[in-house]
This record gives structure tokens, C-alpha cells and sequence, in this order.
């Protein structure tokens, strides 16, 4: 279910809500599918959201608090926003309650920087699209991967403590989307960096790149195992 101030139906509204949004303009917000925060961090996410005064589509889960609860999950989830926050985001931000395609998401022109959990299939959808990201780990390899972007590969920023040990104040999430976005120094140099990864991943698969050419060399090896 999808929420600006009014409740939309249609099945690609996502993507036509995009369509009215300026390039690279907007934070797609997403911790994946097991991707549960508590309502205090729910909260100051969404304080943060507001208070960066960047455009955002975020696909939000129910909070933890509210997961043994019996009402319907669009229902739960919209009561855990600050009060008044659909009526005062509406027409900067997108709140999705269901499931949203994401790769067609991040493919589209508008999207400017990803707030992710940093599995590692959500970072290859987004580096594939030359998409930074705000670094947000929950749990596992999350946090390794983190690390990866953020300092060896230089294409993510991250938050100051770790989301899973600390609630991550409203204030430090809304430097965090501005600065993903931002054509300053800093948030150049990371786009610039995701831009070169994309570059990199279509050469890479690509008639005669590494990636193509290892993946036909194995093809080769089983089919004479076989």
C-alpha cells in the first residue's frame, strides 16, 4: 500500500510518481525484506526524512514493537510515523507498505542515493546502476560490506555507530541523505566513484569482458565434465 496524503492504488504508481520527480532527485529508502526496525528508530528516520528536505520513496516495514499485533500491516505501519508526517511530506515523499520493484526503482532517472541495508544483492542492484548508498547494516555480513563500500571501494557513507547498537538520531540521518545527494565535494566524489563501478560492472558483461568470459569458461568446463 502506498501513502503520499492519500492512499494510491494503482500498481505502478510508484512509477509514476518518479516520473514527476527532478534527476537524481530523490532517496530510495529500503532495509530489505526482513529489514525491521524499532518504533524509536522508525520515528527519527522519519524525522530525519523530513527534516533533510530531500524527496524520498521509502518502503517501510512494521516496527518490531508492532510485529505480534493483529491488525492489518498498512494499518500498523502508518501509525508508527510522527503524527501529521504523510500530510507534511506530501508531494516530497513516497511511503510504501508493500512490496516495491526495486531494481526498475533504482534503474529510474530520479533516484539519487539508496539508504540500504547493504545485502549484497541490494548493493549490486544499486552499484549496476551507478547508485551510491548511506550504508545502514542490521546484522550478518551486513556490517562487512558496509565497511567494503564505504572504505575500500569509496562508493557508500555510513552512519556513525552501528544501527543495531545505537538508534540513529534524526539529525545524523538527515545529513546523511543530503550528503548522498549533494553536489558538494564529498557527495561528487561518491557518485562519481558509483558511476565508475557502473561503467566497470556493463564492461565487465559485456561480449569479451572478465565477467562474460569467466562465466563462459565455466560453462565450457561442465559441459565436458558432463
Amino acid at each position: 500500500m502506498l501513502y503520499t496524503n492519500v492512499l494510491i492504488e494503482k500498481p505502478n504508481s510508484i512509477i509514476e510518481w518518479l516520473d514527476k520527480q527532478g534527476e537524481r532527485s530523490v532517496v530510495y529508502v529500503c532495509l530489505g525484506s526482513g529489514g525491521t526496525l524499532s518504533l524509536e528508530q522508525t520515528m527519527e528516520l522519519a524525522w530525519g526524512l523530513e527534516l533533510s528536505g530531500q524527496s524520498f520513496l521509502w518502503v517501510l516495514r512494521r516496527p518490531v514493537s508492532y510485529l505480534g499485533g493483529s491488525s492489518k500491516d498498512d494499518d500498523q505501519v502508518s501509525t508508527c510515523l510522527p503524527e501529521g508526517f504523510l500530510d507534511r511530506t506530501r508531494g516530497v515523499g513516497l511511503v510504501v507498505t508493500e512490496w516495491a520493484p526495486q531494481v526498475e526503482i533504482l534503474s529510474h532517472r530520479s533516484i539519487g542515493g539508496f539508504l540500504s541495508h547493504c545485502g549484497w544483492s541490494s548493493v549490486l542492484e544499486s552499484l549496476t546502476k551507478g547508485v551510491p548508498i548511506v550504508a545502514w547494516p542490521l546484522y550478518a555480513e551486513q556490517w562487512m560490506n558496509a565497511t567494503l563500500l564505504t572504505e575500500e571501494i569509496g562508493v557508500a557513507i555510513r552512519t556513525s555507530d552501528l544501527p543495531s547498537k545505537k538508534v540513529i538520531g534524526r539529525e545524523e540521518v538527515a545529513y546523511l541523505v543530503k550528503k548522498i545527494v549533494a553536489e558538494e565535494d564529498k557527495g561528487r566524489k561518491i557518485k562519481a566513484k558509483a558511476e565508475e563501478v557502473r561503467v566497470s560492472s556493463e564492461r565487465a558483461w559485456t561480449h569479451g569482458g572478465s565477467s562474460h568470459s569467466s562465466l563462459f569458461e565455466w560453462a565450457k568446463q561442465c559441459r565436458l565434465v558432463s
